[in-house]
């Protein structure tokens, strides 16, 4: 007997596959970005039911979600990444569903349109899933089964699909007010959707939407007393200019170009433009191969449809009033709409408009079937690429994040509690200094209970001279508020890093000469060094810090710097000349020529004088910059060697260049 699955099963299997494949591929290797930090920190020292009071300052109705979703996944990032995979299949299966009840008679479209949403190249965000499966797509799914509901009550004419409806749009707008403006999508749907005259149209629609209407008023009245009475804790977000007629005008064209067009082929400006680069070769392939396969699939398993040049126009016209209506929100908030960057997970409100735009336009201007397949296939095709470059950019995230929390536990073993970890910023796409301060305190605290925050990290470059770093003068007060728990220190209590685009981690210690050898970078963090204290790393800690989720990776330069620079700062110089020899056996170079530093000093203090004038060659051969820095190295290393060694410091600093 030969077994066949029926039309919606292998429907329902090729969404799974296109799952798969778009976001799937990488999932091992992705992690935590962005809030992900926080919110895994405090489900895993507070407890999910810390999700409640932490959410009340901000979205108080999003709190019951992390809740309950917290309860159920732990805060691995596997987990998260996994669970955000099946959140995405049933978003695919909940559009498919929707179209379905809101085109009863377009099969086709409808599953051509649930694989466009499924794919929807605009939002690049579904990797930080702890952080957005929550904040973004779990509401989303609850609007869509809404939208779903309400066209199906059409059918039935029952007040329990209506009451369903209902209650999933509660579900979908109070939580979070990314889908303030996507309620008006509903009525020009039914507007759309409904026969005869435009009167008739509008007042039936209108008749059908009044419930739902009514739902939307409590939100914007409790939005409205929310932000501007209730306890509402502001982001400290603002418009980049005050607003006008041009100003809305220009962004509503932005969001039309953005939504409509440009990111169905984004893609290929993406590839195109960093070619021959692996990743983007293999992005052009994986877009190749699935349209090849949506082909094959699609073109016997989706039967012609009639087109309707009536229905096209209205959908057009629907479609762009709700692109500008997803819009709102962000655009009220003065967010820009950036794409490639967090800024685009405002496209999520902007997604369904986006899809229905699409099917109108092909709707209106594609009439062969054979064709219209081909261009479905590859805009699904084209989808596919774009999350899968997406997913090896947060792949490259979570590799960075890693190589940055060694390196800080191999140069910070230990540290004392109340420090303040001072950085210009950290150069990484998708963390901030709040970010790093929730695996920080995972890494130097993990027996954590509640108190206050044992560690902040806090990038002078946004925060200095603002209420949370007033100055950089010493025993000033610094309080934060780390959702549900405090920070409190002083800037007495400070530890100065600098995490450089092309380097490794250092740890500033004003003692040898810090403030002169990186005189080159921003004040913002020079001006920091005279207050780090070294002293506050803890050399000697029976329990080393060990980063979270990350295999301790094989020694390359930056593991060797950092751990000179943690014995010499030990006076331990026998040590770090050690690593200086091994570092010159296996040939390994710094990316910054002044990383060469911590061995010259290693192998003079060492009594080594040679290998130390080598070190220097070394980095003069890097940059030759980098003189003033060498000969300050030199400065340090004459008021600190022992007795006897002047002659070779002297004969050293002429050689390289330095004044007597």
């Amino acid at each position: 007997m030969q077994f066949r699955l029926s039309p919606t099963a292998r429907q329902t299997f090729l969404i799974a596959i296109i799952t798969v494949i778009a976001y799937g591929l990488l999932l091992p290797l992705t992690g935590f970005y962005w809030d992900d930090w926080p919110f895994a920190w405090i489900a895993k020292f507070l407890g999910p039911a810390e999700f409640i009071p932490a959410f009340m300052p901000f979205r108080p109705f999003l709190g019951p979600i992390f809740y309950f979703t917290t309860s159920l996944v732990p805060p691995v990032p596997l987990y998260w990444q996994i669970f955000a995979l099946i959140i995405r299949f049933l978003i695919g299966i909940a559009a498919w569903w929707m179209f379905n009840q809101i085109l009863p008679t377009r099969k086709t479209l409808a599953f051509f349109a649930a694989l466009l949403m499924l794919v929807f190249p605009g939002y690049s965000q579904h990797w930080v899933a702890y952080t957005h499966i929550n904040q973004e797509l779990i509401p989303f799914l609850f609007y869509l089964l809404s939208f779903g509901y309400t066209f199906k009550a059409l059918r039935t004419q029952t007040r329990t699909d209506t009451v369903i409806a209902l209650l999933l749009q509660i579900c979908g707008i109070f939580p979070t007010e990314y889908f303030f403006g996507i309620e008006g999508i509903r009525f020009l749907l039914l507007f759309t959707i409904l026969q005869g005259s435009l009167t008739e149209r509008f007042a039936r629609s209108f008749k059908l939407w009044l419930p739902y209407l009514f739902i939307w008023i409590l939100n914007a009245a409790w939005l409205f007393y929310y932000y501007k009475f209730g306890p509402y804790e502001s982001y400290e977000v603002t418009a980049t200019q005050s607003p006008d007629f041009m100003y809305f005008l220009v962004q509503a064209l932005d969001a039309l170009w953005k939504a409509g067009f440009y990111i169905w082929t984004q893609i290929l400006v993406l590839t195109f433009s960093t070619l021959p680069a692996p990743a983007s070769l293999l992005t052009l392939g994986l877009i190749a191969l699935s349209f090849i396969f949506l082909i094959r699939i699609l073109l016997h398993s989706a039967p012609p449809e009639v087109t309707d040049n009536t229905f096209a126009i209205s959908l057009l016209i629907s479609s762009i009033f709700a692109i500008l209506l997803g819009r709102l929100p962000s655009l009220a908030a003065g967010l820009p709409l950036t794409l490639q960057s967090s800024f685009d997970r405002f496209m999520i409100s902007m997604m369904f408009g986006a899809c229905m735009f699409v099917i109108g336009l092909l709707e209106l201007l594609v009439k062969n079937h054979r064709t219209r397949v081909i261009i479905f296939s590859a805009l699904i095709a084209l989808g596919i690429g774009q999350q899968f470059f997406n997913a090896n950019i947060f792949r490259r995230d979570w590799q960075r994040q890693g190589d940055i929390y060694w390196q800080m536990a191999w140069r910070i073993p230990a540290l004392e509690k109340n420090t303040v970890l001072l950085a210009y910023e950290i150069p990484i796409d998708y963390e901030t200094d709040l970010s790093f301060t929730a695996p920080i305190n995972w890494m130097y605290a993990p027996d954590y209970t509640r108190s206050d925050l044992p560690y902040i990290l806090l990038y002078t470059k946004r925060r200095l001279g603002g209420f949370t770093i007033p100055s950089l003068e010493k025993d000033v007060q610094i309080n934060y508020p780390y959702r549900t728990v405090n920070f409190s220190s002083s800037t007495s209590n400070a530890l100065t890093l600098y995490m450089p685009e092309h380097g490794c981690l250092r740890v500033f210690d004003p003692a040898r000469g810090d403030l002169t050898i990186y005189s080159h970078l921003p004040e913002e963090i020079t001006n920091a060094i005279p207050i780090s204290d070294p002293a506050r790393i803890i050399t000697d800690a029976p329990q080393p810090a060990q980063p979270m989720f990350f295999a301790e990776p094989k020694p390359e330069w930056c593991y060797f710097y950092a751990k000179a620079g943690l014995a010499n700062q030990q006076g331990d110089f026998e040590t770090s000349a050690r690593l200086g020899d091994e570092v010159f056996a296996s040939g390994f170079k710094p990316e910054d020529a002044r990383e060469w530093l911590v061995f010259v000093e290693a192998y003079a203090m060492n009594g080594e004088f040679d290998q130390a004038s080598k070190a220097s060659e070394s980095a003069l051969e890097m940059d030759e910059k980098t003189l003033k820095a060498v000969c300050t190295v030199w400065e340090q290393i004459q008021a600190k060697a022992p007795a006897g060694s002047e002659n070779a410091i002297n004969s050293a600093r002429l050689k390289l260049g330095c004044n007597p």
